[in-house]
């Protein structure tokens, strides 16, 4: 990282480097989670759950790319293992084990709402002192909470009765 890069960051970048790669974790974990639920995904709306699914974890792991970058210019890098990466997860990994699509849509619920909470407590830290940071969490934390609501009108829809 730069001298004037490491100016700008007002926070202890050792903290900041361990919140983004628990994040980091989370990531991988749901992109697989997304990705593998797409693949087994039987039920009701089977079909548009699955797509929707794949979007969200190609999207997952576009953000474990935006976080990777921001560490390594902070003078960091990320967690290395599959094990480091289950070892350090805010929210953990639901396995598809119901492949129904409803459960399916539940279980990945569950999942944004911690990643809601995690992003906005990294927001909270580097808010007004990591620029550069603040606005990659931002993006983030603004395409979590746009994945929940998506997964969680799609389950409503699913309760609503057939026409």
């Amino acid at each position: 990282m730069g001298t004037k890069g490491r100016e700008i960051v007002g926070v202890n970048v050792e903290e900041l480097l361990k919140l983004m790669n628990k994040a980091y974790a989370d990531e991988w974990l749901a992109y697989y989670q997304y990705w593998v639920g797409a693949k087994v995904a039987s039920g009701r709306m089977r079909g548009i759950v699955a797509k929707e699914l794949e979007q969200h974890a190609e999207e997952e792991l576009k953000h474990a790319g935006m976080l990777v970058e921001r560490m390594i210019q902070l003078g960091g890098a990320p967690l290395l293992t599959p094990q480091d990466i289950l070892k350090e997860t805010n929210c953990g990994y639901d396995a598809p084990k119901d492949p129904c699509t409803k459960a399916l849509l539940a279980q990945n619920i569950k999942g944004e709402q911690c990643a809601i909470a995690t992003y906005k407590k990294l927001f909270d830290f580097v808010k007004g002192k990591d620029p550069i940071t603040e606005k990659i969490i931002l993006e983030i934390l603004e395409d979590e909470v746009e994945h929940e609501e998506d997964l969680e009108a799609m389950l409503t829809d699913m309760k609503s009765p057939v026409a």
